[in-house]
């Protein structure tokens, strides 16, 4: 595996063409260049303003958990990837959060204390309105397609734009009017179930006795009410099994049945149109391409799966683009910290006084990219990661294999102010 290219910015800051990490090391050791940005790794020349560019495009390929970013760069033999980025969306953490909170007040509401009356009419929602955690994922492609136009002299943006057909994942042979009729033409839900199932418990095999529709995935385990997902049991069998999976309780055949999650096809379906409108806003030229194009560009040359190389095959690649061995940026969202005066027990009650958080201690706000170097004492080292501030000025640093607590403010010193993100490949 080797490093990727190095961004580098002229005096003004505009973009040039990125360069090799060994040209990168020679201009900031002769004092021609200093470091701009830790990750992505950027230079900044002290001597030189403007340049020429080559053809460059950034890729994108869309993702439900993750989405690659790649910058490929047009020459002589064709395209060649130079950066890759894989960014790891947080929408699941985003649900979590909403439903937590909506619980807390809905709690409150059916206590008996002074409270404001639920508000519901007043509440409308714009054209093209995306739940947060939707949301979430078109704002994420849209930073970081951002910070690439101010990195690299990006001419145009490819982006792969995947409509998936839900029921065709689930039914390969549907045809015509079936599209209408569904998996529950005819029939009930109840009496759907005991057809399929054939009118047994699915865990003991009993028949001629009361039976609970049940879940194959608890919804307290991340389990939905589609019909997939349910199954037939008594009630011994159910009371049994509890919250646990039907591969925890010892039914892998079960599970086998279970059709697959169209979950994470829904939201790309959901955010395919909104990425698109926000990647148009930058003005610049874009392409949209199908998934297909980009298995077909990846498949014929033998490359492996993963979501910058898929990003790096998204277009036109004249059939020939060339995809070295390196080593892609990861980051992950965090997000800019929490919205809470104060943390609350489980019934919604603070636990400490109400009082303002201080973001800034000494200097430093957590998320912040830090170096701290103790010189003795039991932590006595060096080391490099995303920090956590106390108002005590004892600090934690995160690094890539441990997390160090109790390091002071004054060893530690700033590589890069927090941004949302946590990265896992080094600078």
């Amino acid at each position: 595996m080797q490093n990727q290219r190095v961004f580098v910015l002229d005096t003004n800051r505009n973009p040039l063409m990125p360069c090799h990490p060994a040209r990168a090391r020679k201009l900031l050791r002769s004092g021609r260049a200093s470091v701009f940005r830790k990750q992505p790794f950027t230079i900044i020349l002290h001597d030189r303003d403007g340049g020429e560019t080559q053809e460059s495009e950034l890729r994108v390929d869309p993702g439900s958990k993750t989405t690659g970013l790649a910058l490929a760069i047009k020459g002589d033999r064709g395209w060649k990837c130079v950066f890759g980025l894989e960014v790891e969306h947080r929408s699941n953490r985003i649900k979590s959060t909403l439903e937590k909170r909506r619980a807390i007040r809905r709690s409150r509401r059916f206590r008996k204390t002074r409270y404001r009356k639920p508000r519901f009419d007043n509440r409308t929602r714009p054209a093209g309105w995306l739940p947060p955690s939707l949301y979430s994922r078109v704002e994420h492609v849209k930073t970081w397609a951002g910070r690439s136009l101010k990195l690299a002299p990006v001419s145009s943006i490819a982006v792969e734009t995947v409509r998936f057909d839900t029921q065709k994942l689930v039914r390969p042979e549907i045809s015509g009017v079936e599209y209408q009729q569904g998996d529950l033409f005819g029939y009930e839900i109840r009496e759907y179930l005991l057809e399929k199932w054939g009118r047994k418990c699915a865990y003991c095999g009993q028949a001629n006795i009361p039976l609970q529709i049940e879940h194959i995935t608890p919804k307290s385990r991340g389990g939905s009410n589609r019909v997939s997902n349910l199954t037939l049991a008594c009630e011994p069998c159910n009371l049994d099994k509890g919250n646990k999976t039907v591969a925890e309780y010892g039914f892998s055949s079960i599970q086998a049945k279970a059709q697959q999650s169209l979950r994470d096809a829904a939201a790309v379906n959901a955010t395919r149109y909104a990425i698109g409108n926000a990647i148009k806003g930058f003005g610049l030229p874009v392409s949209f391409w199908s998934g297909g194009r980009t298995k077909f560009n990846r498949t014929s040359q033998g490359y492996t799966k993963a979501h910058w190389i898929d990003a790096a095959c998204v277009g036109d690649t004249g059939g020939n683009i060339h995809i070295p061995a390196i080593n892609p940026l990861q980051a992950k969202a965090m997000g800019h910290g929490s919205r809470l005066f104060c943390r609350v027990d489980r019934f919604g009650f603070p636990r400490q006084k109400s009082k303002q958080r201080e973001k800034t201690v000494r200097g430093f706000r957590t998320g912040d990219l830090v170096r701290a170097v103790v010189s003795r004492g039991k932590k006595a080292g060096k080391y490099t990661g995303r920090v956590a501030v106390r108002n005590t000025g004892s600090f934690n640093i995160k690094t890539v294999e441990k997390t160090v607590q109790g390091i002071s403010w004054k060893h530690c010193s700033i590589l890069q102010q927090a941004d949302g993100y946590a990265f896992s490949s080094p600078a």
